[in-house]
Protein backbone atom coordinates (compact mmCIF):
# COMPACT_ATOMS: atom_id res chain seq x y z
CA UNK A 1 0.00 0.00 0.00
CA UNK A 2 1.21 3.62 -0.84
CA UNK A 3 -0.62 6.67 0.12
CA UNK A 4 -2.01 8.30 -3.04
CA UNK A 5 -2.35 12.16 -3.00
CA UNK A 6 -4.50 14.12 -5.35
CA UNK A 7 -6.36 16.96 -5.62
CA UNK A 8 -10.13 16.41 -5.94
CA UNK A 9 -12.69 19.01 -7.23
CA UNK A 10 -10.83 21.27 -5.69
CA UNK A 11 -9.70 19.75 -2.64
CA UNK A 12 -6.34 18.32 -1.38
CA UNK A 13 -6.87 14.55 -0.82
CA UNK A 14 -4.88 11.81 0.46
CA UNK A 15 -5.81 7.85 0.85
CA UNK A 16 -3.28 4.50 0.99
CA UNK A 17 -3.66 2.43 -1.95
CA UNK A 18 -2.91 -0.76 -3.40
CA UNK A 19 -0.27 -0.43 -6.36
CA UNK A 20 -3.54 -1.77 -8.67
CA UNK A 21 -6.40 0.21 -7.57
CA UNK A 22 -8.01 1.67 -10.34
CA UNK A 23 -8.98 5.62 -9.66
CA UNK A 24 -12.45 5.08 -10.16
CA UNK A 25 -12.43 2.57 -7.37
CA UNK A 26 -10.38 4.71 -5.65
CA UNK A 27 -12.49 7.53 -5.71
CA UNK A 28 -15.66 5.68 -4.71
CA UNK A 29 -14.33 3.50 -2.34
CA UNK A 30 -11.68 5.35 -0.30
CA UNK A 31 -12.94 9.00 -0.86
CA UNK A 32 -16.40 8.08 -1.02
CA UNK A 33 -17.12 10.22 -4.09
CA UNK A 34 -19.72 7.57 -5.59
CA UNK A 35 -21.07 9.45 -8.52
CA UNK A 36 -18.69 8.73 -11.05
CA UNK A 37 -20.10 4.91 -12.06
CA UNK A 38 -19.21 1.59 -12.83
CA UNK A 39 -21.07 0.86 -15.66
CA UNK A 40 -18.74 -1.93 -17.53
CA UNK A 41 -15.35 -2.50 -16.07
CA UNK A 42 -14.10 -2.70 -19.65
CA UNK A 43 -13.62 0.88 -21.05
CA UNK A 44 -16.79 0.43 -23.21
CA UNK A 45 -19.89 2.43 -21.59
CA UNK A 46 -18.31 6.26 -20.22
CA UNK A 47 -20.23 6.06 -17.10
CA UNK A 48 -16.80 6.24 -15.17
CA UNK A 49 -15.77 9.78 -16.88
CA UNK A 50 -13.60 12.28 -15.04
CA UNK A 51 -11.06 14.84 -16.05
CA UNK A 52 -8.03 14.30 -14.99
CA UNK A 53 -5.12 17.21 -15.20
CA UNK A 54 -8.33 18.67 -17.80
CA UNK A 55 -8.32 15.59 -20.00
CA UNK A 56 -11.37 13.58 -19.59
CA UNK A 57 -10.58 9.89 -19.39
CA UNK A 58 -12.36 6.43 -18.24
CA UNK A 59 -11.32 6.04 -14.68
CA UNK A 60 -11.88 2.12 -14.85
CA UNK A 61 -8.26 2.48 -17.03
CA UNK A 62 -6.55 4.15 -15.18
CA UNK A 63 -4.50 3.32 -12.04
CA UNK A 64 -4.93 5.69 -9.26
CA UNK A 65 -1.23 5.96 -8.89
CA UNK A 66 -1.10 7.47 -12.05
CA UNK A 67 -3.34 10.29 -11.11
CA UNK A 68 -1.22 11.07 -7.61
CA UNK A 69 -0.23 14.42 -8.14
CA UNK A 70 -2.86 15.50 -10.32
CA UNK A 71 -5.94 17.96 -10.42
CA UNK A 72 -9.15 15.47 -10.70
CA UNK A 73 -12.37 16.36 -11.39
CA UNK A 74 -15.69 14.30 -10.71
CA UNK A 75 -19.45 14.91 -11.11
CA UNK A 76 -19.43 16.20 -7.87
CA UNK A 77 -17.24 18.91 -8.69
CA UNK A 78 -19.45 20.59 -11.49
CA UNK A 79 -22.08 21.74 -9.04
CA UNK A 80 -21.63 25.16 -7.95
CA UNK A 81 -20.26 26.39 -5.16
CA UNK A 82 -23.75 26.54 -3.33
CA UNK A 83 -24.60 23.01 -4.10
CA UNK A 84 -27.07 23.61 -6.75
CA UNK A 85 -26.75 22.30 -10.33
CA UNK A 86 -23.88 23.75 -12.43
CA UNK A 87 -25.20 24.52 -15.62
CA UNK A 88 -24.79 21.30 -17.77
CA UNK A 89 -26.29 19.65 -14.89
CA UNK A 90 -29.09 22.13 -15.01
CA UNK A 91 -29.21 21.41 -18.84
CA UNK A 92 -30.00 17.75 -18.70
CA UNK A 93 -32.48 18.34 -16.05
CA UNK A 94 -34.60 20.31 -17.84
CA UNK A 95 -34.29 19.01 -21.13
CA UNK A 96 -34.87 15.20 -19.96
CA UNK A 97 -31.44 14.30 -20.48
CA UNK A 98 -31.64 11.18 -18.48
CA UNK A 99 -33.85 8.48 -17.59
CA UNK A 100 -32.85 5.66 -15.56
CA UNK A 101 -29.36 8.44 -14.59
CA UNK A 102 -26.60 5.32 -14.68
CA UNK A 103 -24.78 7.46 -17.93
CA UNK A 104 -25.81 10.34 -16.80
CA UNK A 105 -22.28 11.44 -14.78
CA UNK A 106 -19.97 10.48 -17.56
CA UNK A 107 -22.16 12.34 -20.09
CA UNK A 108 -22.11 15.36 -17.97
CA UNK A 109 -18.31 14.81 -17.81
CA UNK A 110 -17.67 14.10 -21.37
CA UNK A 111 -20.16 17.20 -22.19
CA UNK A 112 -18.30 19.33 -19.90
CA UNK A 113 -14.95 17.93 -22.05
CA UNK A 114 -16.17 19.44 -25.47
CA UNK A 115 -17.78 22.57 -24.31
CA UNK A 116 -14.40 23.35 -22.88
CA UNK A 117 -12.74 22.81 -26.32
CA UNK A 118 -15.79 23.61 -28.65
CA UNK A 119 -18.25 26.16 -26.45
CA UNK A 120 -21.18 25.93 -29.44
CA UNK A 121 -21.02 22.54 -30.91
CA UNK A 122 -23.18 21.61 -33.82
CA UNK A 123 -25.62 18.25 -33.48
CA UNK A 124 -23.16 16.31 -35.27
CA UNK A 125 -20.17 16.91 -33.12
CA UNK A 126 -21.78 16.41 -29.94
CA UNK A 127 -22.67 13.01 -31.06
CA UNK A 128 -19.45 12.82 -32.07
CA UNK A 129 -18.08 13.80 -28.83
CA UNK A 130 -20.35 10.98 -26.87
CA UNK A 131 -19.23 8.03 -29.61
CA UNK A 132 -17.39 6.75 -26.34
CA UNK A 133 -20.51 6.80 -23.72
CA UNK A 134 -23.45 4.08 -24.01
CA UNK A 135 -26.84 5.10 -22.97
CA UNK A 136 -29.43 2.28 -22.67
CA UNK A 137 -32.97 4.98 -22.06
CA UNK A 138 -32.55 7.71 -24.16
CA UNK A 139 -31.62 7.52 -27.38
CA UNK A 140 -29.33 10.68 -26.95
CA UNK A 141 -32.07 12.97 -28.37
CA UNK A 142 -32.46 14.94 -25.47
CA UNK A 143 -28.63 14.19 -24.49
CA UNK A 144 -28.10 16.27 -27.55
CA UNK A 145 -30.81 19.10 -26.65
CA UNK A 146 -29.28 19.17 -23.01
CA UNK A 147 -25.26 19.63 -24.22
CA UNK A 148 -26.68 22.14 -27.24
CA UNK A 149 -28.86 23.71 -24.28
CA UNK A 150 -26.19 24.51 -22.13
CA UNK A 151 -23.72 25.95 -24.67
CA UNK A 152 -26.68 28.24 -25.01
CA UNK A 153 -27.91 27.40 -28.73
CA UNK A 154 -31.11 27.52 -29.59
CA UNK A 155 -32.33 23.40 -29.42
CA UNK A 156 -35.42 23.28 -31.59
CA UNK A 157 -33.52 22.57 -34.55
CA UNK A 158 -32.24 19.07 -32.60
CA UNK A 159 -33.35 16.50 -35.10
CA UNK A 160 -35.26 13.69 -33.33
CA UNK A 161 -33.69 10.40 -34.17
Amino acid sequence: MTTITMRVNGKDVSAPAEGNTLLVNFLREDLKLTGTHVGCDTSQCGACVVHVNGVAVKSCTMFAEDAAGAEVSTIEGMANADGSLGTIQQAFQDYHGLQCGFCTPGMVMIAADLLRSNPTPSEQEIRDHLEGNICRCTGYHNIVKAIQAASGQDVSAVAAE
